[in-house]
This record gives structure tokens, C-alpha cells and sequence, in this order.
């Protein structure tokens, strides 16, 4: 009896050891995602100040009224410095061309950076 009842004690507590800490680390993931979002979504571009970013060293482009710092993809383009016909403007256009894979369109996320 003496033996059961210990078991049990030690299960309840090895169980409270184990869920805490995970139940603590959910809340806490989902805080700093929606903090993360809030403050990405928080930041306001004009055209002119996105304008001035219009360089293979300093390149946004703007689509569908979203702003992305694109600057570390440039070299990575695989259409070259085509991605550069629009640095500082409007890509929307091209963006959405005939020659971009769907993967395109998971990726640009990682480059948001505000609203136009």
C-alpha cells in the first residue's frame, strides 16, 4: 500500500515537472509572436522615403502596399538585376509575373517591413 501511494506521489509530480514548464514556453512562444507581428506591422513608409532605398546595397521595393527590405537577396536573384528594375518603387507588377515560382510568394514574408 505504503509502495503505491509513493508511486503515486512520484508519478504526480514527475507529470508536474514535465507539463509546467511546456505549458509556460506556449505562453510565452505565442507572447513573442505577437509582439513580433505588432511590431512589424506598427512601421508606415512613405513612397519618397521608400524611394530613396534604390540601390544594390540598399534596395526596398513595394508590393501590393507592403514594403520589403530586399537587400539581402539581391545577389541571390535568379534573374539577376532584374530585381533592381524596381528598387525604391513599385514591384507589384513584376512580382507577380509569369517568371516567379509560387515559392516567391512564401518567401517575400521574411523581407516585410511596414506599410506603404
Amino acid at each position: 500500500m505504503a509502495i503505491t501511494v509513493i508511486a503515486l506521489i512520484l508519478g504526480v509530480l514527475l507529470g508536474a515537472f514535465i507539463l509546467i514548464p511546456q505549458l509556460g514556453k506556449s505562453a510565452h512562444t505565442n507572447k513573442v509572436q505577437s509582439n513580433a507581428n505588432n511590431a512589424k506591422a506598427s512601421k508606415s513608409y512613405s513612397k519618397t522615403e521608400v524611394s530613396l532605398h534604390n540601390k544594390r546595397t540598399d534596395c526596398w521595393i513595394i508590393i501590393k502596399d507592403k514594403v520589403y527590405d530586399v537587400t539581402s537577396y539581391v545577389e541571390e536573384h535568379p534573374g539577376g538585376d532584374a530585381i533592381l528594375a524596381h528598387a525604391g518603387d513599385d514591384s507589384t507588377e513584376g512580382f507577380y509575373g509569369p517568371q516567379h515560382a509560387t515559392r516567391v510568394f512564401d518567401m517575400i514574408d521574411d523581407f516585410y517591413i511596414g506599410d506603404l
